[in-house]
């Protein structure tokens, strides 16, 4: 009897709390906007990260007037850097500024609860390139969709003013799977900037921080997520890879997995990690310094293989399922037909690739190259300003820097290269 007098009690508290920050929202609401408050939030409040990061830093510098606030877990608040201004998720000052900043920012969606103000501007930015279906694309793929309200999403959607996109297949695909009046910006992804605006010094510090060696190559390895699996499966053995392989190549590991017992047996993986042959990345930030370490890039059906292809570095692609990737989470292309790099359909495969030129001969690059031009089409580097100078600025488009033909960018330099210069 207690325990539930105590349930009971507990319930009565938040909704109490609950009640309480909905009037003070809307008693915020009826207050005028600022229009020097600009709001960000990334990967559901994970921290400062991704598009919304690269833009803030552009603002800093272009429209220094606007001030950034962060919207952050109470557990990634620590992570911050130092000085930033930040909310946590359900607090009074949440609430306030969600309801009177003039600008939110998100590379997701905010919470359903969130009011579109007249005079507003709602940024989406995005947080990679679809190859597998989105939003309403998604309702013949249940087990993608995992019980999405299409209703709620589509409302979430109507409050975006602009929708931020690194090439003409993304705008095409989020116009389809996100339908509303919101403007595409062609701009590219601000987050890949980098790509185009790091140099040697840059690439050198990436791989000290991760501890690779002059000389040795540094392979990154980033699968991604599977609708279809209640838990996870390993989809490679890590040691025996790293083993064929031999001690001049580097495994950077992201993963969520990689400590887990089931992934491989333990020893011969914490044998790789001492002697730094394999290093755990998966909750190594930001993801882009990995990206500019790595001599080449593994993965399945990641988002990531698009950013990468910036650096015209080599990318294999590992797609041991991808008739049941295909069936059950849906896709707008044909990898298998179109794939940026030699195609692996086992690990034997992919072992064979990489102890041969495979990964990197004639036949790869041109495949890269014609990866390149479909879906970097917008990423040059300057990104972050075009954003910044349409959005915050207000500048008429024709007025933005144009975007620079792939055939005349110029990527960071690849590790050999920052080592040799």
């Amino acid at each position: 009897a207690r325990r539930g007098v105590r349930a009971a009690a507990r319930t009565g508290r938040r909704w109490a709390g609950t009640r309480l920050r909905t009037l003070q929202y809307r008693a915020a609401l009826a207050r005028p906007l600022d229009p020097h408050l600009a709001v960000f939030s990334a990967y559901w409040n994970r921290g400062v990260a991704c598009n919304p990061a690269a833009i803030a830093t552009k603002l800093a510098e272009l429209a220094p007037g606007v001030h950034p606030v962060w919207v952050v877990t109470a557990q990634g608040a620590a992570l911050l850097p130092p000085g930033t201004d930040h909310v946590v998720p359900g607090t009074r000052r949440y609430w306030e500024v969600l309801a009177r900043a003039k600008y939110l920012v998100n590379n997701v969606n905010f919470p359903d609860a969130v009011v579109k103000r007249p005079g507003t501007v709602h940024l989406q930015t995005h947080h990679g390139t679809p190859l597998k279906r989105m939003g309403v694309d998604q309702l013949p793929y249940p087990a993608a969709a995992h019980g999405l309200d299409f209703q709620a999403l589509l409302e979430r959607v109507d409050k975006w003013d602009f929708s931020v996109s690194a090439n003409s297949h993304s705008t095409r695909m989020w116009q389809r799977a996100y339908p509303s009046r919101h403007l595409s910006l062609d701009h590219g992804y601000p987050r890949n900037d980098v790509y185009y605006t790091a140099g040697p010094a840059e690439v050198r510090a990436a791989r000290e921080r991760l501890g690779i060696a002059p000389g040795r190559r540094a392979v990154l390895y980033a699968p991604t997520h599977r609708d279809y699996e209640a838990g996870w499966t390993p989809r490679l053995d890590l040691a025996a890879l790293a083993d064929r392989l031999g001690e001049e190549t580097v495994l950077l590991v992201r993963a969520h997995y990689f400590y887990d017992s089931a992934a491989a047996p333990s020893a011969p993986l914490a044998g790789l990690r001492r002697t730094g042959r394999l290093v755990d990345v998966s909750s190594y930030e930001p993801v882009e310094e990995l990206c500019l370490a790595a001599d080449a890039l593994v993965t399945d059906y990641s988002s990531i293989m698009f950013d990468y292809a910036n650096l015209d570095r080599p990318i294999v692609i590992h797609a041991d399922d991808w008739e049941t990737y295909r069936t059950t989470r849906g896709v707008y292309f044909d990898l298998m037909a179109e794939a940026p790099g030699p195609v692996a359909r086992t690990q034997a495969e992919l072992t064979e690739i990489l102890t041969s030129d495979a990964w990197h001969d004639e036949r790869a690059t041109k495949a890269r190259t014609a990866f390149r031009r479909r879906f970097c089409e917008y990423d040059d580097g300057r990104a972050a300003e075009r954003v910044v100078r349409r959005v915050f600025l207000g500048e008429d488009e024709r007025t933005l820097p144009p975007v620079l033909p792939v055939e005349d960018r110029t990527p960071a330099p690849s590790p050999e290269e920052a080592t040799s210069s």
